[in-house]
């Protein structure tokens, strides 16, 4: 570590202990840990995940910064004291672990080395990768089976009377029928024996008169 930066993570750490205690009245004091982050012999790009683990879980992350971090490692709901803390830089394990001490502020470097055989807990998980293409479309589903019959609606209004339909044509002109059969030939009448009878009747006819009127009188 250069000069300038051992200086100015000492400053670092004066500062911190210079806080007072009423800050963390609320809660258990933290372990500092500051120092250089290596990678495979070269600092630690800025932005790389530092990560500081106790009994295999995930208990704090920062990021680096020049080669650089700081680590405010609080104890969890589990009591820390006294534990192993180790670390990872970009998920790779680091050579360097410590003990947790409540209020402690400590100095230190980490080198982590790719494909190191150091122990230790898995690395981290990497990022969730890109979505991939679109399958193909899936069969067509078999026809499913038909539906109950519906119930019967209601009956219509009768329809309107339609059009007279044109008037025929005249018929044809019947056949003339055919003459009908002779009647019988009259008697013979007789014209002056009528005139006779035709007097006689009238003759009767006064004299039966005349007898009744008579016959009143007598």
């Amino acid at each position: 570590m250069t000069k300038t930066r051992f200086l100015t993570l000492v400053m670092a750490l004066a500062l911190l202990l210079a806080i007072p205690t009423a800050v963390f009245a609320q809660k258990e004091m933290p372990h500092v840990f500051v120092g250089t982050a290596t990678l495979n012999g070269v600092a630690a790009a800025d932005g790389a995940a530092v990560t500081a683990w106790v009994d295999g879980d995930l208990v704090a992350s920062t990021h680096a910064t020049s080669g650089e971090y700081i680590v405010y490692l609080e104890q969890g709901d589990s009591s820390f004291e006294g534990k192993t803390v180790s670390f990872k830089i970009s998920g790779v394990i680091a050579d360097e672990t410590a003990a947790w001490i409540k209020g402690e502020a400590s100095i230190l470097n980490l080198v982590a080395t790719s494909g190191s055989s150091s122990g230790g807990s898995s690395g981290d998980a990497g990022a969730t990768g890109a979505a991939g293409a679109k399958g193909a479309k899936g069969d067509t589903g078999a026809t499913g089976p038909a539906g109950s019959v519906g119930a019967a609606g209601a009956s219509g209004s009768d329809g309107s009377d339609g059009s007279a339909g044109a008037a025929g044509a005249a018929g044809a002109t019947g056949s003339a029928g055919s003459a009908g059969s002779a009647g019988a030939d009259g008697a013979d009448g007789g014209g002056g024996l009528g005139v006779i009878a035709l007097i006689v009747a009238i003759v009767a006819l006064l004299a039966a008169g005349g007898s009744y009127m008579m016959g009143r009188r007598a």
